[in-house]
């Protein structure tokens, strides 16, 4: 029989709240090097995901 999962973030309503305000967001890179594509992954704050794509140009 499967065991339920328990993580903090269900206990806590405070720490459930604060998670609801990231995101993660991904970004393709292009290697210099070979031209090969890459992805960058990150867990910013909602409100940071448009300077996050612009300083990462």
């Amino acid at each position: 029989m499967a065991k339920a999962a328990k993580t903090a973030i269900k206990k806590d309503p405070k720490a459930n709240l604060e998670a609801k305000n990231y995101t993660k967001v991904i970004k393709t890179v292009r290697s210099p090097k070979t031209g090969a594509y890459s992805f960058k992954e990150a867990i910013v704050h909602k409100d940071k995901v448009k300077d996050y794509f612009a300083a990462t140009k």
